[in-house]
């Protein structure tokens, strides 16, 4: 078996043996935008070719750049189309494509890798653990919001919500994510060919919507929330695919327009990050009904000391990682020491705080997992009582990481 990077002449062949993977016909042409597979950058693409010459699996990675704790931004190579023919399963055509995949990565200079994972089982043994989650949460029509009791609440707003449809306002789309993206821990940029292309989910895709756009008191779009409305079960249902904002305030806004919209029974959210104050805002706690609560970003990190001196940190301490490798085969103990928010990690032969696969200090890395529980899954091993509690000090962050972004 041959690995060859792919190039666009590849292109056709590529997405016929992807689908063949998962018993799917892609839609044709294959060629042309609105497709999600028009936003693959086939110098970045991998296929494993048998002896015969015909392809048996394919890979791919997106370039993206990943928010970090702190507000760095990275590239973060995302990968996706992994897959490989029912006839050349458990051969191990998957490993060597990743095994490939990582090595071209490394030497390219990336610190990390980012997916998502189409089953939960399937890429923890290539070191990739999940970092971020996200939920659904469906809210009956016209729920009644609490009145804030602060005395100045954070959700005032001065602005206002303009309804257009999606083919008129690509370009405020494609701004107002991009600010949004780069404050928020674990969000994923998207390129301008993936707007320009169509290539994605909605709001990118051709797929009809409506996009309620806010805007401040000076006019200036801040947010938007992408809908459309659908029957299920006799129901009318206002779905939202993503909501998008600059602040609590928008984002409250852009709620009740959404929950005060007429001819509809429930309201499903999609993409509601984990400490979101939405369900707190509700008068009726229990009026918020919470499913498909998944991960979502899965991390992979391929430079340990880079990765970890890369992100903000949130408090002061000192932290010795005993870190396995075990795809890769690679073992190595780093020291942490951080100071007003920033990490220093080099190597060390001190003993061990915490004992951890790769896999885990993945899904740690933007602060949506603590080490602690980690801990008490019986996965990270705590080498004295205190370890646990300072990783958790260190690793935790200000705002949840979150991530909304297909690829």
């Amino acid at each position: 078996m041959e690995i060859r990077t792919t190039t666009d002449d590849d292109l056709e062949l590529f997405v016929d043996t992807l689908h063949a993977a998962f018993g799917r016909f892609p839609e044709t042409p294959v060629d042309g935008d609105g497709h999600w597979w028009s936003a693959l950058e086939m110098e970045r693409g991998l296929m494993a070719v048998g002896e015969d010459g015909r392809p048996v699996g394919t890979a791919a990675a997106h370039s993206f750049e990943l928010t970090l704790p702190g507000g760095a931004l990275v590239p973060a190579p995302g990968v996706t189309a992994v897959g490989v023919l029912p006839t050349h399963r458990r051969r191990g055509v998957l490993s060597a494509m990743m095994r490939h995949q990582l090595g071209e990565l490394r030497d390219r200079g990336e610190i990390l890798s980012v997916l998502l994972a189409s089953e939960a089982t399937i890429y923890g043994r290539f070191g990739y653990g999940p970092a971020t989650f996200t939920a659904r949460l469906t809210v009956p029509h016209a729920a009644p919001l609490a009145e804030p009791r602060a005395q100045k609440a954070v959700t005032d707003d001065a602005g206002s919500v303009d309804v257009l449809r999606r083919d008129d306002c690509g370009d405020i789309l494609e701004d107002v994510y991009d600010r949004y993206r780069r404050t928020q821990p674990g969000a994923l940029s998207r390129p301008h060919h993936w707007w320009e292309r169509r290539a994605g989910q909605p709001p990118i895709s051709p797929a009809p919507r409506y996009v309620a756009v806010h805007r401040d008191a000076d006019g200036v779009p801040d947010g938007y929330a992408s809908y459309s409305l659908g029957e299920s079960g006799g129901a009318q249902l206002l779905t939202v695919d993503e909501t998008i904002a600059t602040d609590d305030a928008v984002f409250t806004a852009l709620v009740r327009f959404a929950l005060g919209h007429d001819l509809v029974s429930r309201v499903v959210f999609k993409h509601v990050p984990p400490d979101h104050p939405l369900r707190r805002q509700l008068a009726d706690l229990r009026a918020g009904e919470v499913s498909e609560d998944t991960d979502w970003l899965w991390v992979r990190l391929l430079d340990v000391p880079r990765a970890l001196t890369a992100r903000g940190w949130g408090a002061d301490g000192e932290l010795v990682l005993d870190i396995t490798d075990p795809f890769l085969g690679e073992h190595g103990r780093h020291a942490l020491t951080v100071r007003d928010g920033k990490g220093e990690c080099v190597p060390t032969d001190r003993a061990p705080d915490l004992s951890l696969d790769v896999r885990d200090l993945g899904s740690v890395y933007l602060g949506g997992t603590a080490p602690s529980t980690l801990v008490r899954a019986g996965h990270i091993r705590a080498h004295h009582p205190r370890a646990a509690a300072l990783a958790d000090a260190l690793f935790r962050t200000e705002r949840a990481p979150h991530c909304l972004h297909w690829f």
